[in-house]
């Protein structure tokens, strides 16, 4: 490996992307250091140590948020303003059809995505501010707004931050900025393990395991996440002139994993946001309902996280890929499934084979949720392992090192994966 990497710095072109990336990682993490004014971060942390969607935040910020930095909402309203748009080109015409003119008409979508997230982010950040009135040192309509606007700003600056290692850089700029902030959680989680086993709170065995476990998830993770059903597709010879077109056998992948982290993401947040909406109003009977049956890890949060995660499954797979098109895309270009006739039985094959290998991927982001729960309690040791993060993280890992492995391949030297 450390030679692979030697011949990837050995690139000029590769070298400048990769060290850019890095320089851009570290400004992000430099300004999750960089507190907003006038804020009692202790009051913040002890709303966040209860969980819910402000939990959720935290991990994916990298601990921006429990510190009440100008970072603190991360990139998730980027995150929303593209699943916005990715559901609105598809139920709005006019957006479809810029969706198909190509380079302008993403251009155009990337534009009005990037007016969503300042917007969204302006909304959320009011909310915060409002809601968390108990935290300013003086609550001020001035500092409230100081707040807001500040909170807004990082927001935008870490959406032109994504853009630039994406442009200059190596990778999806966007993923990798959730990625780094993942991944700065790791030396508290290890060091947390350490003080475990320091004060006997945890034996050898135990840790043992935990490794073990999280290392096989891993490996799970990957393997589902790289997985297809490959349906086969014949097309037919047709002569033009005196040339013969077609014949030749390819495939249409389907991924197992064919929606992502995406139901995962959904089904957390609404789990999640009456459980942020409860821990405002500590001493209500809502808060104290929410405490006992929907606690992180009980039961019923977990049941419930399974049934969302698979009804959410289904309908963005059904949402982002569409048998009836496909199957008109065959018929277009020649193309058939061997033994099925064009038109409505194709449609209605690639449906069956659909359903069977998005109820498989389903069931997959349910044990990925679930397992570092059983983990936990297994092992006795109190960490935050969640699904999210870890399909987060493996992800863009295997994307990043998929450009990355495509750039060497591109000048003869052998790549990462082998």
């Amino acid at each position: 490996m450390l030679q692979t990497l030697r011949n990837a710095l050995k690139i000029p072109d590769l070298k400048r992307r990769i060290l850019f990336t890095i320089a851009m990682l570290i400004v992000f993490r430099v300004g999750a250091f960089i507190p907003v004014p006038g804020i009692n971060i202790a009051v913040i942390q002890e709303i966040v140590q209860k969980g819910g969607l402000l939990g959720f935040f935290d991990v994916v910020s990298g601990g921006a948020f429990s510190n009440f930095t100008i970072f603190a909402l991360s990139i998730t309203p980027y995150i929303t303003a593209s699943i916005i748009m990715q559901l609105l080109t598809i139920a709005v015409p006019k957006l479809e059809e810029l969706a198909k003119e190509g380079e302008e008409g993403r251009k155009k979508i990337a534009q009005y995505t990037r007016y969503g997230t300042v917007v969204l982010a302006l909304v959320q950040s009011i909310g915060l501010s409002l809601g968390m009135r108990g935290a300013l040192y003086n609550a001020t309509p001035m500092n409230v707004t100081i707040v807001a606007l500040t909170l807004t700003a990082g927001t935008a600056f870490l959406m032109w931050l994504g853009e630039q290692i994406t442009d200059k850089g190596i990778g999806n700029g966007i993923s990798l900025l959730i990625f780094a902030g993942i991944i700065s959680r790791l030396p508290d989680g290890l060091v947390t393990i350490y003080q475990y086993y320091q004060v006997g709170t945890t034996n050898i065995v135990e840790l043992v395991l935990f490794t073990v476990g999280a290392v096989l998830i891993i490996a799970g993770v990957v393997a589902i996440q790289e997985g297809q059903r490959r349906i086969p597709v014949q097309y037919a010879k047709r002569v033009v002139g005196r040339k013969m077109y077609g014949g030749q056998s390819t495939h249409i992948p389907i991924k197992v994993n064919q929606s992502g982290v995406i139901p995962v993401i959904f089904a957390s947040s609404l789990l999640a946001f009456p459980q942020t909406i409860a821990a405002f109003f500590p001493d209500s009977g809502f808060n104290t309902f929410m405490e006992r049956y929907f606690a992180w890890g009980g039961f019923s949060h977990t049941l419930f996280t399974a049934g969302l995660i698979v009804f959410f499954t289904y309908f963005y797979t059904a949402v982002t890929f569409n048998p009836i098109d496909v199957a008109n895309n065959l018929k277009k270009y020649g193309g058939f499934v061997p033994g099925i006739r064009p038109g409505k039985p194709t449609v209605d094959y690639i449906n069956k084979v659909l359903n069977r290998i998005t109820l498989v991927g389903a069931l997959f982001l349910v044990v990925i949720v679930v397992l570092p729960v059983i983990l936990m309690r297994f092992t006795g040791l109190k960490i935050y392992f969640g699904g999210t993060a870890l399909l987060i993280v493996v992800g863009v890992a295997l994307e990043t090192m998929k450009q990355i492995e495509a750039q060497m391949l591109m000048r003869h030297y052998q790549g990462f994966l082998k």
